[in-house]
């Protein structure tokens, strides 16, 4: 009877072998009853190489049966404005994976991300811009989180023509806008063991707007006494991100600068081409290619199939923890590190000559 029972077990453990010893891994997350509930998602293409890299994505949750379900839709830049049906869609799913959206340039058309961002009220934009084991860059030791306010300042497109060739174009800061988004830098910053908040401002020269905004954060630093604050002048930070970027940890800033500073800090840790993001506000989240330049490609991209899909991976694996995934956000992270560790796979942005489809084939071979 026990060898027969002995049978039994090793005939299950050869058709289902065990995960890692149990001596290795370590309780992360209790679900709650339910929560393994598959979960609709979102999905935005975009244009130019989004629908390459959300692809990806695509390939990657079915290869490694994420409880995820995507509702799809498509949206492109020039058009005047988010369907009806796509904002139904996320403000019920709650979560959106999107590609770029291009934007034109001048032309009096706004801008379909400001106006996704401004409708659903995602306020924070997070980019996360450190080094992956074995990629090569100009800098060690780099691991910056950039929060941005996400729905005012330069970017709340308040502009109008005075009179024929005098455009006026207002940047607007409130107290409200700015102590939300500094109240998300330091509650990231410590639900993450990170040690240091430094605000980014352009305060000695627009003393009210930005003044308003270094009067937020530091009221709100001050509830959080475990946290380093710091400031610092969006100029002279460009600089010290270029020269000596490790120094930074969580940075908040109004919109544009963190713009610039995420793509700038982004270029230093391995290229926009890696680096994960995402928009969230109170109800709703919406993940996309972390640093902007770049999220729409070039189109030989799109033509040699050649986009790196990394970024928008990472994002998606951001995603999975959003939901309460995170062993699924494990496997997807670990695998796409393993990949570009390897180095053998890669695209031309990471000094390979790989196609997508190449690079998602090898993240998929090492899901295990």
């Amino acid at each position: 009877m026990a060898r027969r029972t002995q049978s039994i077990l090793k005939q299950l453990l050869n058709r289902h072998p065990p995960p890692l010893s149990t001596t290795s891994r370590s309780v992360t997350y209790m679900p709650r009853p339910g929560d393994g509930a598959p979960r609709t998602v979102t999905l935005i293409p975009g244009d130019g190489i989004g629908p390459l890299v959300t692809g990806a994505v695509e390939q990657v949750m079915e290869a490694m049966h994420a409880p995820i379900y995507f509702e799809k839709f498509d949206v492109h830049g020039d058009m005047k404005t988010i369907p009806t049906e796509v904002l139904d869609s996320i403000r019920r799913n709650k979560v959106c994976l999107k590609g770029g959206l291009n934007t034109p340039m001048g032309g009096g058309v706004s801008s379909l991300n400001v106006q996704l961002r401004k409708e659903l009220d995602l306020y924070a934009s997070l980019v996360n811009c450190f080094n992956l084991p074995g990629l090569v860059t100009r800098h060690e030791n780099v691991d910056i989180v950039v929060i941005r306010e996400n729905t005012e300042g330069e970017y709340a497109g308040l502009e109008h023509e005075v009179v024929p060739g005098v455009v006026e174009s207002l940047k607007v800061i409130t107290k409200f806008c700015s102590e939300r988004i500094a109240k998300y830098a330091f509650e990231y910053a410590y639900l993450n063991n990170r040690k240091t908040v430094t605000a980014v401002h352009k305060a000695n020269i627009m003393k009210l707007a930005d003044g308003l905004f270094l009067e937020s954060c530091r009221e709100i630093a001050s509830k959080y006494p475990s946290i380093k604050y710091n400031e610092i002048i969006v100029d002279n930070c460009c600089m010290q991100l270029v020269s000596k970027p490790e120094q930074f940890d969580v940075m908040v800033t109004p919109n544009l600068y963190g713009n610039l500073v995420s793509n700038t800090a982004a270029g230093i840790a391995g290229g926009t081409g890696v680096m994960p993001g995402g928009n969230v506000g109170a109800d709703h989240a919406v993940f996309e290619q972390g640093a902007s330049a770049g999220n729409v490609g070039k189109q030989k991209f799109v033509e040699r199939k050649t986009a790196n899909p990394v970024a928008l991976l990472m994002s998606s694996a951001m995603m999975l923890r959003h939901l309460q995934f995170p062993s699924f956000a494990d496997r997807l992270e670990n695998s796409v590190k393993s990949v570009i560790l390897e180095g053998k796979y890669r695209t031309k942005d990471l000094g390979g000559n790989s196609t997508t489809q190449e690079v998602v084939d090898a993240v998929i071979g090492k899901l295990g």
